[in-house]
């Protein structure tokens, strides 16, 4: 399972007109970080563009950068399913993905995730924000970029650079795992 999520990050007075972008849906003027994980929150893909591209094309963009894993998957294995939040189009990303490869469509699915309903929080005795089934593990990722200062907000003048300083956040945050006492 990979489970993908956007993250808008405001911009600094340094980011380049490049870098620079506003997202209404979030109100925010930067950049949007692309995020695809897998179930423990480690990184399979990662992506920074401008905050105006909408989720759809930038989940597209990178899926483009990475096209090479799924064409070596093979057909026969299970499909490799991709969770997503409603800020994306399923329909949108499957006909827009089939142009780049016309075969990945049988070596992936999408899904959305699950929301609880008011009503369902209600009956839970739960109030405010539920984390939604399995999507709480890309909002950890996130919260563990957030624990970078550097990745606070954008102070990349490109969003190359901005995409190699969260590599190196999950590098960093990968490191410090397989050195740990066991």
């Amino acid at each position: 399972m990979i489970i993908i999520d956007s993250q808008a990050v405001k911009n600094t007075c340094n980011a380049s007109v490049e870098s620079k972008g506003f997202c209404f849906y979030k109100a925010t003027n930067g950049i949007k970080r692309h995020l695809a994980i897998d179930t423990l929150g480690f990184p399979f893909f990662t992506h920074c563009i401008r905050a105006n591209i909408s989720d759809d094309a930038g989940l597209i963009e990178m899926f483009t950068l990475n096209i090479g894993y799924f064409k070596s998957k093979p057909i026969d294995i299970p499909k490799i399913t991709i969770l997503l939040d409603h800020g994306y189009h399923p329909e949108y990303l499957t006909q827009e993905l089939e142009q780049i490869y016309p075969e990945i469509m049988t070596k992936i699915q999408f899904q959305l995730s699950t929301k609880p309903s008011k009503q369902e929080k209600v009956a839970q005795g739960k109030c405010g924000f539920v984390p939604a089934i399995a999507r709480w593990v890309i909002e950890r990722s996130n919260a563990w970029m957030e624990r970078c200062k550097i990745l606070v907000k954008n102070f990349e003048r490109t969003l190359v650079g901005a995409t190699a300083k969260l590599n190196l956040c999950f590098i960093r945050l990968m490191i410090k795992r397989l050195a740990a006492p066991s």
